[in-house]
């Protein structure tokens, strides 16, 4: 079946690259802590603009882009997020953690694709509010994988519902297992991995109203929310120098 996905200048037709988006290399360790320095301005911008469940929600109530980097260590993100509201409804962080507001890095360390539903070939990491990260395990239940990434965002102090959000992600093997967890990889020039982001946007009820994400995603019987099942919606991204 013939494919199309699209990020930034990406076109993919099937498993047939045109145009590979590019990383860039940072000489300096990106401090997370939301507030955003000079290292950023190298990094190309790309948007949130795919509905991938829920109603696509009016600029004013969500709008969001985000940019890359990476260093032996990490992959860098920065999110640029507009929010009119921003709603953590259950405290208990491994309980209904994608009905609140939270980014969803999904990333695979090699861009092997395939199912990750249940393994760990690829992650898909949901950053709650408080910076707790969840995923699902091997034994299909929530898990913390706080280790795995660091996470701070802060509001912009000229335009209150921005927040300027950083996180650094360590990637694992493909053959990770929480049962015998491998050490975070080294990440190197010309490392090809599969990455999608995503927004849930809850505005105060008990359900997120609006997810957005960084790719159009060909819906399965109408569900176009795959990411977290199937890494080859992902986007390739290549690391550069």
């Amino acid at each position: 079946m013939l494919r199309l996905i699209t990020l930034g200048f990406l076109v993919v037709f099937g498993c047939t690259k045109l145009h590979a988006n590019e990383v860039h290399f940072t000489e300096s360790a990106i401090l997370i802590d939301g507030s955003i320095e000079t290292l950023w301005d190298k990094a190309a911008w790309y948007p949130l603009p795919y509905l991938m469940a829920g109603s696509k929600p009016k600029k004013d109530d969500f709008s969001g882009r985000f940019r890359l980097l990476w260093d032996q260590n990490y992959l860098y993100l920065h999110a640029e997020i507009i929010d009119d509201i921003l709603s953590d409804i259950s405290h208990n962080p491994l309980k209904d953690y994608w009905q609140d507001d939270c980014l969803e890095v999904f990333i695979d360390s090699d861009a092997s694709g395939g199912i990750h539903q249940f393994n760990h070939s690829a992650f898909a990491y949901h950053i709650a509010l408080d910076n707790q990260v969840v995923d699902l395990d091997e034994n299909k239940q929530a898990r913390l994988y706080n280790q795995h990434v660091l996470s701070r965002w802060q509001r912009n102090t000229q335009q209150p519902e921005k927040i300027n959000w950083e996180v650094a992600v360590k990637l694992f093997p493909d053959n990770y297992s929480d049962m015998q967890p491998l050490p975070a990889q080294q990440l190197k020039v010309n490392q090809n991995i599969g990455f999608m982001l995503a927004y849930c946007d809850n505005d105060g009820n008990q359900q997120r109203e609006h997810f957005m994400g960084s790719v159009a995603i060909t819906p399965v019987n109408g569900d176009s929310n795959r990411g977290w099942i199937d890494a080859d919606v992902f986007t390739r991204m290549i690391l550069i120098k």
